[in-house]
């Protein structure tokens, strides 16, 4: 994209941390994995069990694509200093549960209905992309940013594709090992729809080269190097939560 630029406007040249980059590719598997074992339990002998339903939910949409999606964050290099608006990312962290939760339930009842897992892997993909944009959108540096949006679109397409395959795959994966190789999957594509949507976008920078460093502060904001520490163990925290509620559970119901 040719970019026409202001004086005092510099495109920003971006790379990636390939250690953060694998990361989010391990956290993305870690919640499809833990979600995919979650969902097993969806439907029971009088309809859904909505405990699962929302821990389903929690693990792709909270660990698998929200926590990987900050991950990713903190992999780009932006040679600015960056924050983080914390209403924006809660937000976003509701959006991705939410649809998560809401297409899982949509398709749980009758998993073998194409056209229900057509349309709640579009919920869950349109949800996934919103989340992805609206953390986005709550980035603070002292610059803006410039979207081509016929690559966001294609981001939304991954995303949509990917997610009808992950709900189509989230009911067959009966086995741990597929349900191993249905999350190496899985998370392959949600950081397809990220790293793509982060293609749409150029950072363009308009501090002097002598505050570009500068960390925005203020009221509601938290700092790129705080989201680097948080993120990883809350994806962690809630995998074990979430697992260990699942092998409980099992337990309990076993023995009753």
């Amino acid at each position: 994209m040719n970019l026409l630029l202001s004086e005092g406007q510099v495109l920003a040249q971006t790379s990636y941390d390939l250690d953060l980059v694998a990361l989010s590719y391990a956290i993305a598997v870690l919640g499809s994995f833990v979600a995919l074992t979650a969902a097993r339990n969806i439907r029971g002998p009088n309809g859904l069990q909505w405990r699962n339903v929302l821990a389903s939910g929690a693990a792709l949409g909270g660990i698998g694509v929200w926590s990987m999606h900050f991950t990713g964050m903190l992999a780009l290099k932006l040679g600015m200093g960056s924050s983080y608006s914390v209403l924006e990312t809660l937000v976003s962290l509701v959006a991705a549960m939410g649809a998560t939760s809401a297409a899982l339930a949509f398709v749980a009842l009758r998993p073998n209905s194409l056209a229900r897992v057509l349309g709640a892997g579009t919920l869950l993909g349109l949800g996934v992309a919103f989340m992805h944009y609206l953390g986005m959108a709550g980035m603070r540096f002292p610059g803006f940013i410039l979207w081509s949006w016929d690559v966001i679109g294609l981001s939304v397409f991954i995303a949509v594709v990917a997610a009808s395959a992950a709900l189509w795959l989230t009911f067959r994966a009966r086995r741990v090992v597929l349900r191993v190789a249905a999350a190496l999957v899985m998370g392959l594509a949600v950081c397809a729809m990220h790293y793509t949507g982060m293609a749409a976008a150029d950072f363009i920078c308009t501090a002097p080269e002598s505050t570009r460093f500068a960390t925005p502060t203020g009221s509601g904001m938290i700092n790129a190097m705080q989201l680097a520490a948080l993120t990883p163990m809350v994806a962690i925290a809630m995998a074990v939560v979430i697992g260990l509620e699942q092998v409980l559970r099992k337990n309990l119901t076993q023995s009753a």
